[in-house]
């Protein structure tokens, strides 16, 4: 079994991927061992000496100028994850639930949260057996961190809560009893340590990340048989003009067409478009697919880079400074670097929709689509009595009309908390949750725009296409056979889309 090693240091995407989808175990290294205990010695020292400490023995947010005495100081750290446990809403799916825990784990292991080691190895135990807590996907503005969805994590540790293990939804408790874990009894500072940081953001933007470059690829694996299915203009997409405005999202994506489409019969240069077809280029929706995909893919590597910074960085607050011996109160938990990163990504994958969803238009209409039939209904069929994909671009325009509504920015957005003491929020979870809607609206309009590009080859024959485009139109007449008369297609779209998800369209097509 693949192993993953969590240093704070050194986690990737991937590496979340592996643990919250492909259950890899999870291993924590000496060295970080060694850190979380000088950790916690430097923090206890400091309690020793009467220091006083936010949120280690004074009250939160609001309260934190309440200083509590010293029999009260564990009894504060579980009332937190407690009050603190206000979520509401649909559970998390299980691999968002499984990349927090990860990260929460990671943040702990970088060794200035100053929690005990047994806490830290309980939350990798928890992982590497499987038990889930039930995380409500609601109710955090991402400042201090995610605390509502953190402290429902908590509970299960504590053994409280409520969480799956086996496929069963039990008790936190039991969940526990059975998997042979020991439930944590919270010290000093625990509590906050545990439920004061962006790790629900984070784990959502991780996953759509990973995701989102998958999709882009098949965004331009799909783009690519439709420029064949319309006879499109092979020009735009020459290295040349890529050089000319060197973007790098821009090169890459013409790079990918230009191969997907090689050795094709169908895609044409301008002089040969204006004789057949008397125009010389494309509509925007082919001519500019590596502009407005690599641009797209650009935003989607800048959110990778913000990601890979916050999940291995220290969140929560306060955080212990082992080799100075001090520790210092601020504002690591506010998740405004993810708000404004996945706000950005749901405003790219947006577009990619939106575009998607103009070729799929032009594939329907007999005026634009260079011979090929009204919605592409099957010659065997009437016109009129069968509708063929006509109802599929509906689907599509729905989707994309979705998608602009929830592209509107949450990081722009604010509201006080805490007695106007927590005034300024980040809302990333918000962000996060909504890039991660548009992701699977836009897979379903790439898995739509396939469908239809499948189709339309059909009439200008297959054997025609590029070497990466005939893989990919393969792949998908093994899950969903030619249209031959009206049917229902909401199951087609499902099993493209499925292709589409999988990644199974990438890993055919372009490698």
């Amino acid at each position: 079994m693949h192993e993953v090693l969590i240093d704070g240091e050194t986690l990737t995407i991937e590496n979340i991927v592996k643990v919250a989808r492909e259950n890899a175990k999870v291993v924590i290294p000496e060295k970080v061992k060694k850190r979380i205990r000088k950790s916690r010695e430097v923090l206890e020292n400091l309690i020793k000496k009467g220091q006083v400490i936010y949120g280690v023995n004074t009250g939160f947010g609001a309260l934190s100028n309440v200083t509590i005495p010293s029999q009260f100081l564990k009894q504060l750290q579980v009332n937190l994850i407690r009050s603190h446990s206000a979520g509401v809403g649909e559970s998390l799916s299980t691999d968002v639930v499984r990349a927090l825990m990860l990260l929460r784990a990671n943040t702990l292991a970088k060794g200035y949260s100053g929690v005990r080691l047994e806490t830290l190895e309980a939350i990798v135990e928890m992982l590497n057996k499987g038990v889930h807590p039930m995380i409500p996907s609601k109710g955090s503005v991402g400042a201090s961190g995610d605390l509502a969805p953190l402290s429902h994590m908590v509970l299960v540790l504590i053994g409280e809560g409520k969480a799956e293990y086996k496929g069963e939804i039990m008790s936190g408790r039991e969940a526990m009893k059975k998997a042979g874990i020991k439930p944590v009894e919270l010290e000093v500072k625990e509590g906050i340590a545990l439920n004061n940081g962006t790790q629900l953001m984070s784990a959502i933007a991780a996953l759509t990340v990973h995701d989102a470059e998958n999709l882009i690829k098949t965004a331009e694996i799909t783009a690519a048989l439709t420029l064949e299915a319309l006879l499109g203009v092979y020009d735009a997409f020459d290295e040349k003009i890529q050089k000319v405005r060197p973007h790098k999202g821009q090169a890459t994506t013409a790079e990918n067409i230009r191969a997907l489409v090689d050795g094709s019969q169908l895609v044409q240069t301008g002089a040969q478009a204006m004789e057949k077809l008397h125009h010389p280029h494309d509509a925007y929706s082919l001519r500019c697919t590596p502009q407005v995909l690599g641009a797209a893919r650009d935003a989607i590597e800048y959110a990778r880079k913000v990601v890979e910074i916050e999940i291995n960085s220290a969140t929560d607050n306060p955080l212990v400074f082992p080799e100075e011996a001090m520790c210092l109160s601020g504002g690591n938990f506010h998740g405004q670097p993810i708000s404004l990163a996945m706000d950005f990504l749901g405003i790219a994958l947006a577009m990619v929709g939106n575009i998607s969803e103009r070729r799929i238009t032009r594939l329907m209409d007999e005026r634009l689509n260079n011979g090929l039939p009204a919605f592409l209904i099957p010659p065997e069929a009437k016109k009129g009595v069968s509708s063929g994909l006509m109802t599929v671009q509906y689907t599509a325009a729905a989707l994309a009309s979705e998608n602009k509504i929830l592209a509107h920015p949450a990081c722009v957005d604010s509201i006080p908390t805490s007695a106007n003491f927590e005034d300024f929020v980040s809302m990333g979870v918000a962000a996060a949750q909504k890039a991660r809607q548009i992701l699977e609206n836009t897979q379903y309009i790439v898995a739509i725009e396939l469908l239809c590009a499948a189709q339309a080859i059909e009439y200008r024959g297959a054997e025609k296409l590029g070497r990466g485009t005939k893989k990919a139109y393969e792949a998908v007449r093994e899950k969903v056979s030619v249209l031959k008369e009206d049917r229902v297609l909401s199951e087609d779209i499902e099993k493209i889309k499925s292709l589409v998800e999988s990644g199974e369209i990438v890993k055919v097509s372009l490698n």
